[in-house]
C-alpha cells in the first residue's frame, strides 16, 4: 500500500491494447504514486488496486519502488499525498 508505483515505457507504449483499469492506473501514473492514491483517485477498492498493479507490474507495466527511506521511516511527502487521497473518499 505505501509503495511507489510508476508507468514503464512499456505501459506508454502498450496504452491503447489494455483494459480502461489498466489504461486509467497507467494515465495516473505517469508521476510516482502509491496505491492507496490509485484506489482513491479511481474510486476502486484498495485490494483491486493492489491486484491490478501486481498483474501490471508481472507484465513489466509498471514499476514498484519501496517507499521508505534510508532510515527505515515512512516518507512524509508520501503520507502527506496518501492522507489527501483519502480525504477525497
Amino acid at each position: 500500500m505505501e509503495a511507489l508505483i510508476s508507468a514503464t515505457a512499456a505501459a506508454r507504449d502498450e496504452m491503447a491494447t489494455l483494459t480502461p483499469e489498466c489504461q486509467a492506473i497507467g494515465e495516473l501514473c505517469k508521476e510516482w504514486r502509491s496505491v492507496a492514491e490509485i484506489s482513491a483517485l479511481l474510486r476502486i477498492p484498495l485490494g483491486v488496486a493492489r491486484v491490478l498493479v501486481a498483474d501490471m507490474s508481472e507484465q513489466g507495466l509498471v514499476q514498484i519502488r519501496s517507499s521508505l527511506d534510508s532510515d527505515s521511516r515512512p516518507n512524509v511527502n508520501l503520507l502527506e499525498r496518501v492522507l489527501s487521497g483519502l480525504r477525497k473518499l
